[in-house]
């Protein structure tokens, strides 16, 4: 009743109360096996947080299929091993500071997405805190360093994807943004710091792999008059033939002519190099990215 009468007084005042409703929140990702990225290590360690002793690789393996099943089927839901919207909504937990756990780890992992560079142990002390605060502020929720489901669907939803038809080469969380301007050869193309992170199909095409003393191991995906060129993979998890877009295709590593271990990447149109800085960039985005043909064969940092 008081509440009531609180709306009728503001609504004759003329005020606007601030609402929050569930139609306002981006939706719940829906995990599926196959998938590596950052989002599956967080539910892997809220299935740990539940008791699951599986590993958190950001690998949505066998066994976190099965780790799915049974917690949907503990919690009266339809055990089909896919985590959408009704399994994460009974797999999260509220968590604030002083709790230590594996769903402050997975609180970690998604609050690292967002650039906070924590240190994912569990502990929800004050720099933790003070992640979660900021990060509450930015996106108009209450701002108490509380993390129940609003702020859990808003830092797993929110996070941009990729457009239907692409993905970046690597985990957006493996690298900041600024890695993917950076000008690294006298010719178009871009070397990427990174050591045994999982490599994927950048668009869906034609893989053929790639075995030799420059490039080392990598992997070409045709595109009509286009190619995508891996190099310096530790491994390549394909065989030649068809790809799709996000599928994982090697680790990367420092076989071949490397100064150290990264991923070195390239576009080429009808044989000549073309700038993929501004392709990246927009994948990381999450914006459609230029057409391969309209990128610059010169000045990549541009």
């Amino acid at each position: 009743m008081l509440g009531l009468l609180t709306a009728l007084i503001a609504v004759a005042a003329g005020l606007v109360l601030p609402t929050t409703t569930a139609a306002a929140l981006p939706a719940w990702p829906n995990l599926v096996k196959g998938q590596y990225s950052p989002i599956v290590t967080t539910a892997q360690y809220l299935l740990r947080h539940h008791g699951h002793d599986i590993s958190a690789d950001a690998d949505f393996g066998g066994g976190t299929e099965s780790a799915a099943k049974a917690f949907q089927s503990a919690n009266g839901l339809g055990s089909d091993g896919q985590i959408g919207p009704n399994t994460w909504s009974k797999l999260i937990v509220t968590v604030q500071r002083g709790s230590n756990s594996e769903a402050v780890k997975a609180l970690q992992v998604e609050l690292n997405r967002y650039g906070h560079g924590l240190t994912v142990d569990g502990d929800f002390g004050g720099n933790t805190d003070a992640a979660v605060r900021s990060f509450q502020s930015s996106h108009s929720l209450d701002a108490n360093g509380q993390v129940g489901p609003l702020t859990w669907q808003t830092l797993i939803g929110d996070f941009p994807g990729y457009p239907a038809g692409y993905s970046l080469p690597l985990p957006r969380g493996a690298l900041a943004r600024t890695e993917y301007d950076d000008v690294d050869h006298t010719y178009p193309a871009i070397d990427l710091p990174v050591n045994q992170v999982a490599a994927y199909a950048i668009v869906s095409g034609t893989a053929s792999r790639i075995s030799e003393s420059k490039c080392g191991l990598g992997v070409n995906i045709d595109v009509g008059n286009v190619r995508y060129t891996y190099c310096h993979f530790e491994s390549i998890a394909i065989s030649n033939g068809p790809v799709s877009a996000g599928q994982r295709i090697g680790t990367t590593g420092a076989s071949g002519n490397a100064q150290g271990p990264h991923l070195h990447f390239h576009i080429k149109v009808n044989g000549g190099y073309r700038c993929p800085q501004k392709y990246l960039i927009s994948l990381y985005d999450g914006g459609v990215p230029p057409a391969p043909a309209n990128l610059p064969t010169t000045g990549c940092f541009n």
